[in-house]
């Protein structure tokens, strides 16, 4: 027998059982993820449906069970991309239809909001003139917005979406502001050294500190937008989410409305995850809130 042949099967056996090592680890790893993560809520959320369930099979019984809002919602959840015209198409649709305005609305939110935070940070100027205003704008409920931006616009689509710019963009300029005015003394000073120029200063040292507080912002305001179009499309009409909430209210269809509220809280969730992902890239795992 030859030394390489010797060798390799001296080594095959120890590969092997590294391997073994390596796939026993990975499944601990998942098991401890399911306890720790998974479990968890998968048996509170069983408790509280079996909670509900009790609570409304009774005759005297207001909402339906869960087992009665899946048999009445089954043709939703099944089929969500129907489309027989109008606005009578599938949940995936009205979800998809209101996510369009909030990503016209936030995202025209996002740049102004950033941008509008950064001046308030840098200038005192600027902080002592716009602040007292934006403390001011930032109070008036979303939905207050909603005639203004109708009888300014004149259609239904543009005043959703400034409903959901004028929602979002307060938490942006705010977070925006705190996190360029709190940049340590010591990162100017090294600009300084350096003789950066504005544009250098800004991409190099500003946005990179900044960036949590930044992202913060962005967090609320994306949770802010889909709060405030769900509201803003039950008056407004038309393909959403929030006119279907409304129109199965109008058509007593409880069940319909239990099935929107769950998708309306699943997206919105993501929305959140999301957010959180990309900040967490951005920041390298420090994004506040995360």
């Amino acid at each position: 027998m030859s030394t390489s042949t010797l060798t390799s099967g001296l080594r095959f056996p120890g590969h092997s059982l590294m391997h073994a090592a390596g796939r026993a680890e990975a499944a601990t790893r998942t098991l401890r993820f399911a306890l720790d993560r998974v479990l968890p809520p998968v048996l509170i959320t069983a408790v509280l449906l079996g909670i509900w369930e009790l609570l409304c099979s009774g005759d005297g019984a207001v909402l339906p069970p869960p087992t009665q809002v899946v048999s009445d919602t089954w043709e939703l959840i099944v089929n969500p991309f129907y489309d027989y015209g109008g606005n009578d198409v599938g949940m995936a649709w009205q979800i998809l239809a209101s996510l369009e305005r909030v990503a016209y609305g936030y995202v025209l939110a996002v740049i102004a909001g950033v941008s509008l935070g950064v001046l308030v940070g840098q200038s005192t100027w600027a902080m002592r003139g716009l602040d007292p205003l934006f403390q001011v704008l930032r109070t008036v409920p979303p939905l207050a917005w909603l005639p203004i931006s109708l009888a300014g616009f004149q259609d239904s689509n543009p005043s959703a979406i400034f409903v959901i710019f004028i929602t979002a963009i307060w938490p942006i300029i705010i977070n925006t502001s705190v996190g360029i005015r709190n940049i340590p003394e010591d990162y100017r000073n090294v600009a300084r050294v350096l003789r950066l120029n504005g544009a250098e200063y800004f991409h190099r040292i500003m946005l990179p500190a900044a960036a949590p507080y930044i992202f913060s912002g962005l967090r609320i305001g994306v949770g802010l937008s889909w709060l405030a179009i769900v509201a803003a499309e039950m008056l407004i009409g038309g393909v959403g989410i929030g006119f279907f909430i409304w129109d199965a209210w109008n058509a007593s269809l409880i069940s319909d409305i239990i099935l929107a509220l769950v998708y309306v809280g699943i997206v919105g969730f993501m929305l959140d995850r999301l957010v959180v992902f990309i900040g967490n890239r951005v920041t390298r795992g420090n994004e506040a809130g995360s």
